[in-house]
């Protein structure tokens, strides 16, 4: 088998559910193998069985969806400039990137949740979870995306993804999907160099202006006797195009002459077809963010490794808004009132809202484990994720007086939140009994801990110490577990998997205070069972199918419970007496090898009591979190990659993905039942082409489509093209790589290069340049 199979066979959608070959049974490719060796594959049951390269720490042994990419892909066909760009052509996923360094809305969707719901998937690096489970979505003045910012693409070696709930060594919250980043850790003295710029024209409203971006990371590793060691650091200078806007509906405006005459408005409708008028933009971004990451890993024995992974990440950003409004004069309006073409409005100090954020986070993790191949091997891990510091400072004065001071606020998190893991896992490889059996099992306990204090800046909203209290909230929550599973080839061509998980649950400490009162939350806990199950049979010998079911329950998290925030642009009403959402999903997949390619098709269903969900309350700034009573979706999902298609050199993938997903059951809001869920759209595709002419260039031609979707649980919001909309989409990206020599490559892309004006909330970037210059020793 040739090196392009071997990598086609990773990053395929193929049955992967001999994955213990990955985690326990090859070598620790991290101590042992060379980061560019290929790994082998065999084939059993249809099954992919890697002997050698980087292991995932995804589950062993699930007959479910796998798909993943490879760092070659990465690097030939994806104009990565963050970490979550590594899964933009993966079928049924989409990450709400808003611009280069989105570090707060930046939320996973896929094939059944959608991008308000962050805490329906889950994403590690070597195991370590960056997923924030604080909160979901984005919610009372703060956020919880995950932390892609601890993971350059640079570092990363591959990255898997397996689609829904069906391994019993994850929590609930792999409802969606579980996504491993599987770093770097060289055999052999390496190191990298890489520098980046984009250039993004945008042309929106009355916003004409081109925003750059600018990347630099360097990395260096080696291995020494028992030691191998990694460190690889990067800044990041980016400007956002603008993200928010102020606007008023024309009948909010009160007939008559009173107010300052303004021009520059801009007339528009609303996500209901409403008449409003866009007035200027609320946030444009320039964020400076350093990351810095040390990986030590060292061999105890031949089969016993210890691995300590010390993560950095800090982000200083300023969010600045710009008016549309002018005079007679010609001088800028910012507040206080106006009058556009015989109405009057009243603009808030606050109008335009000015924000700067300060962020320092740490991630600490230490696994030692071991791989005997034999009848048992073992696992004890441990992570960490500190706010060190984590503050936002906005204006309550009007402009233009709050671009120099005067009053605001400060909120910060920092040292009073974050969260922390632990771990031990187990398998078991029984001889002497009928058929093969492999037996994995664990207990783990996470911790999560959240604190918001929101105070008045004393003397200057951009420097002034904290002073009289806006808001204090906070609680904790933690989550004991205990999971096993069996695999079992109990016939030549069938193989199962059973597996249950139980997970106690608790809620304490929680608290919301404002600076007259202060209402304190009773404890909670809640106990749950989730089984599992997986049959997989071998119809022919190209051929294998297999089905998976599992349950899933997602707590409340700690932000959900406690988190309230009022005063800025957004406020948040929390709710201590949520439900845990509990889903059943199950699919049925195909999956064939084609010789020069993979094919595979999935039916899937999901139905989830209690979804959780935030939501703006009608014609407010105030969202509020709640329990959706029954929510269905049903759905298909194909998916092809292949390579030397057609011609030698042409590599080509495309998925499709249907989903009919729907609200059945609310009696809390009726109006809801028999809608669309938010942000999941009923359509959604990718395919890309990438030509190695020789083996210096590398061409690719990819595009996305994903079809109407809604923001509202009633889908009152019509049109997506709006400012608080979720538009339907349809954009093609190229690039263009050339191998310099052995050391040195050069790439040129284009994001979007049809320069498609698409919205989520907020407006997604227009056509954007790249280049990228890159040294490999």
């Amino acid at each position: 088998m040739n090196k392009t199979m071997r990598s086609l066979a990773l990053s395929a959608a193929f049955p992967w559910w001999a994955l213990p070959a990955l985690a326990q049974d090859a070598p620790d490719a991290q101590a042992s193998r060379p980061a560019d060796e290929a790994p082998e594959r065999t084939r059993s049951l249809g099954v992919v069985t890697v002997t050698g390269g980087q292991p995932t720490s995804l589950p062993t042994q699930i007959p479910t969806t796998i798909e993943g990419v490879t760092r070659e892909e990465i690097e030939t066909r994806i104009n990565a400039t963050d970490s979550e760009d590594a899964l933009k052509y993966l079928p049924s996923l989409l990450v709400r990137k808003r611009y280069i360094g989105d570090y707060n809305h930046a939320i996973l969707s896929t094939r059944a949740s959608g991008t308000g719901n962050s805490a329906r998937s889950a994403v590690y690096a070597d195991g370590i979870l960056l997923s924030n489970y604080l909160g979901n979505g984005i919610a009372n003045g703060t956020n919880y995306a995950p932390r892609w910012g601890l993971v350059t693409p640079e570092e990363i070696e591959r990255v898997d993804v397996m689609y829904g709930p069906f391994s019993a060594a994850y929590p609930g919250n792999s409802a969606g999907a579980v996504v491993d980043y599987v770093t770097r850790m060289p055999s052999q003295l390496e190191a990298h160099v890489k520098m980046g710029y984009q250039s993004q024209p945008n042309d929106l409203y009355n916003t004409h202006k081109t925003f750059n971006s600018w990347q630099t990371s360097a990395s260096l590793g080696s291995r020494s006797g028992d030691w191998a060691w990694f460190i690889d650091v990067s800044r990041g200078d980016s400007q956002s195009q603008p993200l928010t806007f102020t606007t008023a509906t024309v009948a909010s405006g009160t007939p008559g002459r009173a107010g300052t005459p303004v021009v520059g408005f801009v007339p528009g409708l609303n996500t209901t077809n409403t008449p409003w008028y866009i007035l200027g933009t609320g946030t444009q971004y320039h964020a400076v963010q350093d990351h810095a990451k040390l990986k030590l890993a060292y061999d105890f024995s031949p089969t016993v490794t210890a691995t300590y992974t010390l993560g950095w990440w800090q982000n200083s950003s300023e969010g600045r808004p710009e008016t549309y409004l002018s005079n007679a004069a010609g001088q800028p309006v910012y507040s206080g009132p106006i009058n556009i073409l015989g109405r009057s409005f009243t603009l808030a100090p606050t109008a335009f809202p000015l924000t700067n954020d300060a962020q320092t986070h740490y991630m600490h993790g230490l696994s030692v484990k071991s791989n005997t191949k034999g009848e048992w091997d073992w696992e004890v891990a441990a992570s960490l994720y500190d706010y060190s510091k984590d503050q936002q400072r906005a204006p309550t004065v009007a402009l233009p007086l709050a671009a120099f001071g005067g009053a605001g606020t400060l909120q910060d998190q920092g040292g009073a939140t974050g969260w922390n893991t632990l771990a031990a896992k187990g398998t078991w490889r029984p001889q002497g009994i009928a058929g093969a059996h492999i037996v994995d099992f664990g207990v783990e306990r996470d911790t999560y801990k959240l604190g918001i204090l929101k105070t008045n800046a004393i003397g200057n909203w951009l420097t002034g110490p904290s002073g009289t209290l806006v808001s204090n909230v906070g609680g904790n929550t933690e989550t004991v577990a205990a999971w096993a599973q069996d695999s079992w080839s109990f016939a030549p061509k069938w193989k199962a998997v059973l597996g249950l998980r139980w997970e106690d649950w608790q809620a304490s400490n929680g608290f919301t205070a404002t600076a007259t009162n202060t209402l304190p939350y009773a404890p909670r806990s809640e106990s749950d069972a989730s089984p599992k199950a997986a049959l997989a049979y071998q119809w022919t010998p190209d051929t294998v199918l297999k089905g998976s079911l599992g349950r899933a329950v997602r707590y409340p998290t700690v932000g959900e419970l406690y988190g309230a925030t009022t005063g800025g642009a957004l406020s948040f009403i929390n709710d201590p007496f949520l439900k845990p959402e509990k889903s059943w999903t199950s699919e049925l997949t195909a999956e064939k090898d084609l010789g020069n390619g993979l094919a595979r098709a999935t039916l899937f269903h999901e139905t989830t009591q209690d979804a959780l969900y935030n939501q703006l309350i009608p014609n407010t700034s105030i969202s509020r979190v709640q329990n959706i009573e029954k929510v269905r979706t049903t759905g298909f999902e194909l998916s092809y990659t292949g390579q030397d298609v057609w011609m030698r050199g042409l590599d080509m993938g495309a998925s499709l993905t249907y989903a009919n997903s729907k609200i059945v059951e609310n009696p809390l809001f009726p109006a809801s039942v028999g809608k669309w869920q938010p942000r999941v759209p009923q359509w959604r595709s990718t395919v890309y082409a990438t030509y190695k002419p020789d083996a210096h260039w590398a061409i690719t031609a990819a595009a996305r489509y994903s079809g109407r979707q809604y923001s509202t649980l009633d889908n009152s919001d019509v049109n997506g093209f709006a400012y608080f909309g979720a538009s339907k989409y349809f954009t093609v990206d190229l690039r263009v790589r050339y191998q310099i020599d052995r050391q040195w490559s050069a790439a040129f892309g284009i994001d979007n290069a049809n320069n498609y004006q698409y919205w989520n909330f907020h407006p997604y970037p227009q056509r954007t340049y790249s280049a990228e210059l890159r040294f490999d020793l």
